[in-house]
C-alpha cells in the first residue's frame, strides 16, 4: 500500500512511503482526522541517514502487527527533522522534559491540538532489555487514552507549562573573563588526556568549541587550550572518524579513540571541521592541518556537491542493510585489489590486519602508523572506486540553507588560508543556489529538492546565510556581500526578534505557529542561531562601525550571558562574539590608491582579520603620500599608516 507520503520531497518521508503504516505530513489533514475520530498522534521524527531511524522502520514501521495498531488506534504523522526544525526543537525538547536525554528517531504522542504527553526515542518493537516495546507501549497507551484521558491531558498541560518556563530568560550584563576561564576550566575537566576530545563515548566533534579553544590560545595566550585542540583534531583525524579513502568526517566517534565512528557523514560537521583545521594552521603554520581541510573539501567537492552548486545533506552510515560495510576492508580483498606488495603496504599503513582492528572488522586509521607519511594516491583512488563498486551508500540529496551557508563559510576559509580559487569558486556557486533556488522577494526557504522549496527559513537559515555572506565579504571585500548581510540582519531583527525579553525566535511571523515558540540559545552539534546572530552583529558592528549594530550586539551577548553561565562550554560560539567582542581581531582598513586593486590574499593575513575596503580617502582615514594605505588597529590601539603591505604582516606578527 501507499501511505500519504508519497508526494513528499524528503528523502526521509519518501523513505517511509511504502510502509504499511498510514502515515501522514505534518498539516492539518492529519490533526483534522484525530479530531473527526477522536484519536491521539503518534509523532515520529527523524531524518533519512539515522541508523536508529532506519532500525526502528525495519523493526516496526514496516511490521503489519505494528501498523495495524496505529492505524486502528491513533493517525501517524512523519516529520523530516531538517526540513521542519521548529518542529524537531519543541518535541525533542519534550522528549528531554520527559526522558532527561533525547535523539532521533523521537517518538511523541500528543493530542490533535499538539499537546504532547508521552515522549521517547526509539523502542524495539517487543519489550526487552529493560526497554519498553512498541506494541505493548501502543496498546497502554490506547488503554489510558480510552479509560483515562483526563491523566494524559494533565501531563500534556504541566510540560507545556515546564516548557514555557524554560524558554523565559532574563538580561544580564556578562563579565567575559569570568564566563571564558569558567569554561576553559570546564573543558580542562572533561578533556582525555590520552586519547583527546571532551568528555565519554560517545565523542562528538563539535568543531566549535575547538574554535573557542584556539581562539582562546591566540587572544590570552594559554597554551592549555592550544593543547587540548590540537590533540583533538590530531586524533580525529588519525582515528576511523576521518575516512581516509574518500576523505571527510563521520558523525561521532562511539569509542574512546576515535577509531570507531558512527559511520554517516553530515555536511554541518564537514563544514565546521574544515573551518576548525584552517584556524589550526593559521595559529600553528602546520601544514597538516591545511591538508586536512583540503581532503574535506575534496570529498564535498566530489560527493556532497550538485551540479548546480548546492551542497547535498548527507551521506547515510548503512550499506546493505549493515552499519559502516561500505567503509570496512579485509587484507584479501586489498591484495587481491592492489597486488600483494602493494596491498600489504597499504594494509600496513592503515592498520588493516587478519584479526581485525576492532570487533574482528577493519576500517583505515592511522592511529599506528606515521601519520604524516601519505599514501600512495593511484592505490588511494583504486581502493575508492573499487569501495563505490562494491557497496551503494544512500545519499540525502535534499540542499538545506543553513548547512550550505556553513559550508560557503568554510570554503571561503580555505580559500583564505590556501589561496586556491577553486575553494572561492565553490563558495560563490553556492551562493549563486541559494540566491536563485532558495530566495524569493519575501526571503529564504530551509530546503530544496526535485525542483520544490520547502517551508519558509527559520532563525537558522537567516544566520548561518548571514554568516556566509560575512565570509564571502571577508574573502572578497566585495560590498554587495556586506549590504547583504545587513539586509538579512534586518530581515532577522523583523522577523524573529523577542522585542520584550531579548534574543530571537526560532520560528519567525511568517512561519507557521506551533504550541510554543522557543529560542535556542545551545550550542549543540551545530551553533545556534542566537549565537551565530551574536556572532554576526558583533562582526557588523566591527565592519561598518554603526553605533546600532554595537547595540544590538551588545544586547545580544547580555541575553545570552545567563545562559552561558550555568553551562559555558555548551554556548561555545557565543564565548567566541564575546571575546571578539571584549578582545577584536585585528583589523586593517586598505585606502584605495591610484594603483587599483590590491591582492590581500598574497599577504596571508590571519583569517580572522577584520578588513575594511575603502575606494576613496576620507578626513578620517587620508591616503599617505598618494598611495594605497594601510591601516592597522591590534590590541585596542591603532598605529600608524603604512603604504607596504609586508608591514602589516610585521605588525600582525609582533616583529
Amino acid at each position: 500500500m501507499q501511505n500519504h507520503l508519497n508526494n513528499e520531497t524528503s528523502p526521509y518521508l519518501l523513505q517511509h512511503a511504502d510502509n504499511p503504516v498510514d502515515w501522514y505530513p505534518w498539516g492539518e489533514e492529519a490533526f483534522k482526522k484525530a479530531r473527526k475520530e477522536d484519536k491521539p498522534i503518534f509523532l515520529s521524527i527523524g531524518y533519512s541517514t539515522c541508523h536508529w531511524c532506519h532500525v526502528m522502520a525495519h523493526e516496526s514501521f514496516e511490521d503489519s502487527e505494528i501498523a495495524e495498531l496505529l492505524n486502528r488506534h491513533f493517525v501517524s504523522v512523519k516529520v523530516d527533522k531538517e526540513e521542519r526544525p521548529d518542529i524537531d526543537s519543541i518535541y525533542m525538547a519534550v522528549c528531554q522534559a520527559f526522558t532527561g536525554s533525547g535523539g532521533w528517531p523521537t517518538s511523541i504522542f500528543m493530542t490533535a491540538e499538539q499537546k504532547p504527553f508521552f515522549a521517547g526515542t526509539y523502542f524495539p518493537k517487543r519489550t526487552r532489555g529493560g526497554m519498553i516495546g512498541l506494541r505493548e507501549l501502543l496498546k497502554s497507551i490506547h488503554k489510558m487514552w480510552t479509560n483515562e484521558r483526563h491523566k494524559l491531558l494533565e501531563q500534556a498541560d504541566e510540560i507545556i507549562e515546564h516548557l514555557e518556563q524554560e524558554n523565559m530568560a532574563g538580561n544580564e550584563l556578562t563579565e567575559s573573563d569570568d564566563l571564558i576561564n569558567s569554561a576553559v576550566g570546564l573543558y580542562q575537566r572533561v578533556y582525555d588526556r590520552v586519547h583527546g576530545g571532551f568528555g565519554s563515548t560517545p565523542k562528538f566533534p563539535t568543531p566549535h568549541n575547538l574554535l573557542f579553544l584556539l581562539t582562546c590560545y591566540e587572544r590570552i595566550g594559554d597554551d592549555s587550550c592550544l593543547k587540548m585542540a590540537e590533540h583533538t583534531l590530531l586524533q580525529m583525524y588519525r582515528g576511523g572518524l576521518f575516512d581516509h579513502i574518500g576523505f571527510g568526517f563521520c558523525r561521532y566517534s562511539t569509542d574512546e579513540r576515535f577509531l570507531v565512528p558512527h559511520f554517516e557523514k553530515m555536511l554541518y560537521d564537514n563544514a565546521l571541521l574544515i573551518m576548525a583545521y584552517c584556524k589550526a594552521y593559521g595559529v600553528t603554520g602546520d601544514m597538516l592541518y591545511l591538508e586536512v581541510a583540503e581532503k574535506t573539501a575534496e570529498y564535498i567537492l566530489r560527493e556532497m556537491t550538485s551540479h548546480e552548486g548546492g551542497f547535498y545533506c548527507a551521506q547515510d552510515a548503512d550499506s546493505n542493510g549493515e552499519e559502516g560495510k561500505y567503509y570496512l576492508f579485509s587484507p584479501e580483498e586489498l591484495k587481491k585489489l592492489l597486488g600483494k606488495l602493494d596491498g600489504e603496504s597499504f594494509c600496513r599503513h592503515f592498520d588493516i590486519t587478519e584479526s581485525g582492528n576492532f570487533e574482528g572488522k577493519n576500517i583505515p586509521n592511522l592511529l599506528k602508523s606515521n601519520y604524516r607519511k601519505n599514501c600512495s594516491n593511484e592505490a588511494l583512488q583504486r581502493v575508492l572506486q573499487y569501495r563505490k563498486e562494491r557497496n551503494f551508500l544512500h545519499l540525502d540529496d535534499k540542499i538545506l540553507t543553513a548547512w550550505n551557508s556553513m559550508m560557503i563559510a568554510a570554503m571561503c576559509t580555505l580559500y583564505q588560508s590556501s589561496g586556491k580559487h577553486i575553494y572561492l569558486d565553490a563558495a560563490r556557486k553556492a551562493d549563486h543556489f541559494i540566491q536563485t533556488k532558495l530566495c524569493d522577494e519575501n526571503g529564504l526557504y530551509v530546503s530544496y529538492r526535485d525542483g520544490k522549496r520547502g517551508v519558509k527559513g527559520f532563525l537558522d537559515d537567516y544566520a548561518s546565510y548571514m554568516f556566509a555572506q560575512l565570509a564571502l565579504y571577508s574573502a572578497t571585500l566585495e560590498e554587495n556581500y556586506l549590504k547583504r548581510a545587513e539586509q538579512l540582519c534586518r530581515d532577522v531583527q523583523d522577523k524573529f526578534q523577542d522585542q520584550q525579553n531579548g534574543g530571537f525566535f526560532l520560528y519567525g511571523t511568517e512561519n507557521e505557529s506551533l504550541i510554543l515558540r522557543p529560542k535556542e540559545d545551545y550550542d549543540g552539534a551545530v551553533p545556534s542561531g542566537n549565537s551565530m546572530m551574536a556572532w554576526n552583529l558583533v562582526r557588523l558592528y566591527q565592519l561598518v562601525g554603526d553605533d546600532s549594530y554595537q547595540s544590538q550586539a551588545e544586547k545580544q551577548l547580555n541575553f545570552l550571558g545567563t545562559k552561558a553561565k550555568q553551562y559555558p562550554i555548551g554556548h561555545a560560539m557565543f564565548l567566541l562574539s564575546l571575546m571578539d567582542y571584549e578582545m577584536p581581531p585585528p583589523k586593517v582598513t586598505v585606502v584605495m590608491g591610484m594603483q587599483g586593486n590590491i591582492d590581500l590574499q598574497a599577504v596571508k593575513l590571519p583569517i580572522d582579520t577584520i578588513v575594511i575596503l575603502l575606494r576613496k580617502p576620507t578626513e578620517e582615514y587620508p591616503l599617505k603620500e598618494g598611495k594605497t594605505t594601510f591601516y592597522v588597529c591590534k590590541d585596542h590601539k591603532c598605529l600608524p599608516p603604512v603604504n607596504d603591505l609586508s608591514e602589516i604582516m610585521k605588525v600582525l606578527r609582533g616583529d
